[in-house]
């Protein structure tokens, strides 16, 4: 494994770094990549921006928002937070494997005091059933990235403020209820960890990976300035474009959402004489493959169950969305 040192903030820039190593500096080995983004909502590939965010707060409190390659939801950013990004290549059997990707952060956490840390469910590292670290994936080419969060000192009341959270996804409305289920992992830290910072945090979390006791000692590889070309590319045609982190979204007739063990579909339809117009998937889920393949398929088909049920089965259904079935995808759709 390599090690790349990064001390950008800007968000926008740091997706555009984990970009360019996942599809352009192709090695063998795995690399590791830390970010710290200022305040920022990232939003997950599959999302529908518009309906995620608290837009009136995110304007006034000048907050990032950038989409990025991996399904799952949004979540916020700030100083506080620590993320972390696996790339290596794709061996065919890790995409979905969370504890695969999160076991090196945990075990880190366990030597640094924080015992009770643990992945639960289908990609949460929680203390005590409060999450704080949230979890995701993105495959494409040959290769793929595993990355998350570690909230250790994250203003929580901002989380609560920037995001809107659907009532699907907490027991109860309102602030007390996101709040509840939502932790720091300062608070867990033993007494002499109290005053650990964020890039203090980032600095045993590595030493820790490599099993290192000085940077000295793990490899690492500095970004070049043909690299930055290929960054900064990324960054202006992509994660500062408005089309990709908001892009436009038509109106639509009919709406169906269902929420799954694998993550929320949602869909919108455009009907009109029966047939199919448009079609638009939002969700958390995480998927291999371009969702906009799964729309068009449905494009030009009668809305008709049987119909829809010719189409969905030329689909590979668990490809795109995880595990599962074709059946389910129609009764959804229909």
């Amino acid at each position: 494994m390599i090690f790349v040192p990064n001390e950008n903030n800007d968000p926008r820039v740091n997706l555009a770094i984990e970009t360019f190593l996942l599809k352009d500096l192709k090695v063998d080995e795995p690399i590791l990549l830390f970010y710290i983004n200022e305040p920022s909502i990232i939003i997950g590939r599959n999302q529908n921006t518009i309906e995620e965010i608290n837009q009136e707060y995110v304007d006034e409190h000048d907050i990032r928002v950038v989409r990025r390659l991996s399904g799952g939801g949004a979540v916020y950013h700030d100083y506080g937070n620590l993320n972390f990004s696996f790339i290596m290549p794709d061996d065919g059997e890790s995409f979905r494997d969370f504890a695969k990707f999160t076991k090196p952060v945990i075990d880190a956490l366990h030597d640094l005091g924080v015992e009770g840390a643990e992945l639960k469910g289908r990609n949460d590292l929680v203390i005590n059933d409060q999450k704080f670290s949230g979890n995701a994936m993105y495959a494409t080419d040959g290769r793929l990235f595993a990355h998350g969060t570690i909230m250790l000192d994250s203003d929580i009341n901002e989380v609560v403020r920037a995001l809107k959270v659907k009532k699907e996804k907490i027991e109860s409305k309102g602030i007390k209820s996101v709040r509840s289920r939502v932790t720091n992992i300062k608070p867990f830290l033993p007494a002499d960890k109290q005053d650990l910072t964020t890039k203090e945090l980032r600095q045993e979390i590595l030493l820790h990976i490599f099993g290192a006791t000085s940077t000295d000692e793990i490899p690492t590889y500095e970004l070049t300035e043909s690299d930055w070309e290929k960054i900064n590319q990324y960054t202006k045609e992509m994660y500062a474009n408005w089309d990709w982190n908001y892009g436009k979204s038509p109106a639509f007739n009919l709406e169906r959402r269902h929420r799954f063990p694998i993550g929320s579909i949602e869909v919108r339809l455009n009907v009109a004489n029966g047939v199919i117009q448009d079609v638009k998937i939002f969700g958390d889920f995480f998927g291999l493959g371009e969702i906009k393949d799964v729309e068009d398929a449905l494009i030009g088909t009668k809305y008709q169950k049987a119909e829809i049920e010719k189409v969905v089965s030329t689909i590979d259904i668990q490809k795109y969305f995880g595990n599962i079935e074709k059946s389910e995808f129609v009764e959804l759709l229909s």
